[in-house]
């Protein structure tokens, strides 16, 4: 009795089939218990544009620290990017659980507009924000904000629109200071009317960390994604 080949060779076309002597003249690709599905692997789709953030058609899903009947998902670049935000919020949680949630970096140029929109949907989805309009007195340099605001708050958002292109060479944002918050995993950018390559030509350093961009997500859904990351 001939013996089908499928478990040393596979049969993954129909030629491959039909040169085995248990399995010619069967049809189809399959034989003695084996298919090509048995050889295949799964698939999927996440296409990664140019700005270092993931466009709308990618593949949705859920990070490990999301509820279970939570109604927001993220992309797989988003989930890769927060995942060690996410670990920096835990242990800083555990270690000093009385801190804020967030610090909020912002230009002075959106502190009404903006920076509020988001300060108001963070606090209305239950997270306490550190924010300058309420928490420091005017004239402080941003770099001495970011270093006290992180200080007391589990993480930092920088909130990245076109006054704060402005305003980041203006303030000598330097690559060390700027290398190390973002190496601590406590640093956030999200992308506001503008794009990460518009960023990447003002501090490549902090456009090197992929966060969360309004042209994807709404800033409502985007306060949500944060107030999932800080509870725990």
């Amino acid at each position: 009795m001939a013996r089908c080949t499928a478990p040393s060779r596979g049969h993954r076309s129909s030629s491959a089939a039909a040169n085995c002597p248990a399995c010619s003249g069967r049809g189809g690709y399959g034989g003695g218990g084996y298919s090509y599905s048995s050889y295949s692997t799964p698939s999927y789709s996440s296409s990664q544009n140019s700005g270092g953030s993931v466009g709308k058609s990618s593949r949705s899903t859920k990070p490990r620290w999301s509820k279970s009947g939570s109604s927001v998902s993220y992309t797989p670049s988003q989930i890769q990017s927060l995942t060690p935000i996410r670990e920096t919020v835990e242990t800083k949680a555990a270690q000093q659980p009385d801190l804020r949630d967030v610090f909020l970096c912002h230009a002075w140029g959106d502190r009404k507009d903006a920076a509020k929109e988001l300060h108001d949907l963070l606090e209305a989805a239950g997270v306490k924000v550190w924010f300058s309009e309420k928490d420091l007195g005017l004239g402080v340099p941003m770099m001495r904000a970011i270093d006290k605001g992180l200080a007391n708050s589990k993480l930092g958002l920088v909130l990245v629109t076109p006054a704060m292109l402005e305003r980041l060479p203006q303030e000598s944002v330097a690559d060390k200071e700027l290398s190390t918050l973002l190496a601590g995993n406590q640093l956030i950018p999200i992308v506001h009317n503008t794009s990460y390559e518009a960023l990447r030509n003002v501090s490549p350093m902090l456009a090197s960390r992929t966060g969360l961009d309004t042209s994807e997500d709404s800033m409502k859904v985007v306060a949500e994604k944060i107030a999932e990351l800080v509870e725990v």
